[in-house]
């Protein structure tokens, strides 16, 4: 599927209106006209603006959008982040989709940036993974971005993960080598990376020519040590996986690893709480 062909704001739309706003057409006249904004409740870092100020213009291409804080701000309460002039009944019809995107994709970007701070002065990157809201990936993908986090492959199309699955699933070790190597002929461009939940299999992996990344799941802090001295003279790099948290993020990355991949950052984000306000209402 050409992930470019898929239409998240058209969607959220068309399962909120439906076929009509009924309260906004009761309620609120064609000819009135509001000032709108969108304002941070909270301690925030901005991420989603471009899928909330394309649901107002989706509903209306006549309002005029405004964005004050651009996605990778951060706030600390107060600021406005949208500014929407137009029709009231506009407004309010794609009030709840634009805030929807907003305040769950901010909370993406909020809890990346408190991990990367999580992780102090070390060199690991903070990476997301592919634990996301179905038909939402791009879009979660770069709140994580605006965060201050780092993508892992988008799907299973770019990037090669061989789990223990994987190896469960064909000859386990005693092909891997050969299968690498084919893999590495016939696509060259593709990064390959392995997941290790034994030194073991660390020792076995640094043996193979052609490997990008070991993935060292739930391992503790001394064993993901001892596995990035064992690759100290390889090109591999290594990733630290399974139970990150922001209270050991900074323990993890202190072991030397290059990357921490942190599930939580898409699957376990809270939505931020932000309001639209109609501030002024003119004839």
């Amino acid at each position: 599927m050409d992930r470019l062909a898929i239409d998240p704001v058209g969607a959220a739309l068309a399962e909120d209106i439906g076929p009509g706003d009924v309260t906004s057409e009761y309620f609120v006249s064609p000819t009135l006209q509001a000032f709108g904004r969108i304002i941070a409740r909270e301690r925030a870092v901005v991420a989603g603006t471009q899928p909330a100020a394309e649901a107002f213009r989706r509903v209306d291409p006549k309002l005029h959008i405004a964005v004050q804080q651009p996605d990778g701000s951060r706030l600390i309460g107060g600021e406005t982040i949208i500014e929407i002039r137009g029709a009231a009944r506009s407004i309010l019809t794609a009030e709840r989709v634009a805030l929807n995107f907003l305040q769950r994709l901010s909370g993406i970007a909020t809890l990346t940036r408190q991990f990367v701070e999580g992780a102090g002065k070390s060199k690991a990157q903070i990476l997301d993974t592919r634990k996301t809201t179905p038909g939402l990936r791009a879009l979660e993908k770069a709140a994580v971005r605006a965060g201050g986090g780092v993508n892992h492959r988008f799907g299973l199309f770019d990037m090669v993960l061989v789990k223990d699955n994987h190896l469960m699933a064909t000859s386990g070790l005693s092909g891997l080598a050969a299968t690498v190597e084919r893999l590495r002929r016939e696509r060259p461009g593709v990064r390959i990376e392995l997941e290790a939940d034994r030194l073991e299999q660390v020792r076995t992996f640094l043996e193979m020519e052609g490997i990008d990344v070991i993935l060292l799941d739930n391992m503790n802090s001394a064993e993901m040590r001892e596995a990035v001295a064992l690759g100290k003279k390889k090109s591999v790099k290594f990733e630290a996986s399974g139970g990150v948290t922001l209270q050991n993020v900074r323990q993890i990355a202190a072991t030397g690893v290059d990357y921490v991949s942190v599930g939580a950052l898409t699957h376990s984000a809270r939505a931020i709480d932000l309001s639209l306000e109609l501030t002024h209402v003119g004839g």
